[in-house]
C-alpha cells in the first residue's frame, strides 16, 4: 500500500478514469483525533440518537465505516455538530471494540445474525407465569444465546398473582439462575421493581421476552419518567391499548452505582443458527459435568451419551435433558439440510 508524507503533492493523487467530475481521491483518511465518545441509545432508519456527555445528539454512519453497524449499547466516536439541537447532525466515524454481543437468528435455519445489543454484562429474561402461558424452551434458547456471549443470565417472572411459579423455579432451580418473581398490583407502588433494580445496580442488563410478558411495563417501572427525558422520545406504537417497543432502546437507570436498562423488542422465535452446537451444553450448567464421561464428540443424544445415565442418578431433573436434546435436535435437523 502507498504511503504519503504530511504534504502529498499531486503525483499521489489517484483520479479515477471515464468520469466526469469526479473529485481527486487519496488514501489517506482523516483520524478524527477531535472526536467525542458517544453511547448509542436508539436505532430508527439509519438515524441513531447517541448520548454524548450529558446531551442526546442525532448522528449518522459515516461512510467510511463500510457495512459495519453500530448498535445499541455500541460506544461509538462521533464528529460534526454535537450540540443535539433539533435538525443537527453528527457523523459516527469509529466503533470502539464491544465486549460482548448478544445475538440471534429468526429461527434455526435463517443464516442472518442480527446483533440485539453490544456491550451487555447481563440478560434479564422475562417471562409471564399466565397469560401468555410460560415458554421454558423460549427461556433455554434466550440462556443458549445469553452463555454464548459472556452474559450473566437473570430470570424475572412476572404476573405471579396469575399463577403461582412454583414449577418453574423447580425446573430451573439447579441452573444456579438468579431470579425475581413479580405480581401486576405491586410493580407500581410496591417492591417488585425496586426486587429487580437490586440485580441490575452498575450493570448493563439487557431485556428479552416475548410479547404479551409484561417486559416494557416493568422496564418503565424501573426507569421514571425524569430519567427517560434523557433519550428523548421513546420510539413505540399502541395498539388496542398494549405499549409495544418497537426498537431496542437503552435507558439510565437511576441506581447508587448507575447502569442501564435496554428495553428490546418482543419476540416470537430466538433462532441459535449462530451458535456452535457444541456449545449449547454451556446453557445446562447441571448437566456439564455428566458429560465427562462421553466418547469424543457425544451429540449427547446417542445410545453412549452417558448423560442419561447421570440422570438416572438423580443428578439432574430430566426435563433439562429433554430440552437440551429437543435444542439439538432443531439443530441437528438444520445441519443436515
Amino acid at each position: 500500500m502507498r504511503r504519503y508524507g504530511k504534504n502529498p503533492d499531486e503525483d499521489d493523487i489517484r483520479v479515477r478514469p471515464n468520469r466526469k467530475g469526479n473529485r481527486p481521491r487519496t488514501n489517506i483518511r482523516p483520524k478524527h483525533e477531535d472526536a467525542s465518545e458517544g453511547m448509542v441509545l436508539t436505532v430508527d432508519r439509519g438515524r441513531l440518537t447517541c448520548l454524548v456527555e450529558d446531551r442526546t445528539v442525532t448522528a449518522m454512519k459515516a461512510r467510511e465505516l463500510g457495512r459495519k453497524a453500530a448498535v445499541v449499547g455500541d460506544r461509538v466516536m462521533i464528529v460534526g455538530d454535537l450540540s443535539g439541537d433539533k435538525d443537527t447532525l453528527a457523523r459516527i466515524v469509529r466503533i470502539q471494540e464491544r465486549s460482548s454481543v448478544l445475538r440471534r437468528t429468526a429461527d434455526d435455519d435463517d443464516p442472518f445474525e442480527r446483533v440485539i445489543v453490544a456491550n451487555a454484562d447481563q440478560l434479564a429474561i422475562v417471562t409471564a407465569l399466565a397469560d401468555p402461558e410460560p415458554r421454558p424452551r423460549m427461556i433455554d434458547r434466550c440462556l443458549v444465546a445469553a452463555y454464548d456471549a459472556g452474559l450473566s443470565p437473570l430470570l424475572v417472572l412476572t404476573k405471579s398473582d396469575l399463577a403461582p411459579a412454583d414449577d418453574l423455579l423447580e425446573m430451573y432451580g439447579t441452573l444456579g439462575v438468579p431470579h425475581v418473581v413479580t405480581s401486576r398490583e405491586e410493580l407500581y407502588g410496591g417492591g417488585a421493581a425496586e426486587r429487580v433494580r437490586a440485580h441490575l445496580d452498575g450493570k448493563v442488563t439487557a431485556f428479552v421476552g416475548h410479547s404479551g410478558v409484561g417486559k416494557t411495563t416493568l422496564v418503565n417501572a424501573l426507569v421514571p419518567e425524569d430519567r427517560r427525558r434523557v433519550t428523548g422520545h421513546v420510539n413505540a406504537v399502541t395498539g388496542r391499548g398494549r405499549h409495544t417497543t418497537t426498537s431496542a432502546l437503552a435507558l439510565p437507570l437511576a441506581s447508587s452505582n448507575g447502569g442501564w436498562v435496554i428495553d428490546t423488542p418482543g419476540v416470537r422465535s430466538f433462532g441459535l443458527h449462530h451458535v456452535d452446537p457444541s456449545r449449547v451444553i454451556l446453557a445446562f450448567p447441571d448437566l456439564v459435568p455428566g458429560t465427562e464421561n462421553c466418547p469424543r464428540a457425544c451429540s449427547h443424544d446417542e445410545p453412549d451419551c452417558a448423560l442419561d445415565a447421570w440422570v438416572e442418578q438423580g443428578h439432574a431433573d430430566p426435563a433439562r435433558l429433554y430440552s437440551l436434546r429437543r435444542l439439538l435436535a432443531t439443530r441437528e435437523r438444520h445441519e443436515g439440510d
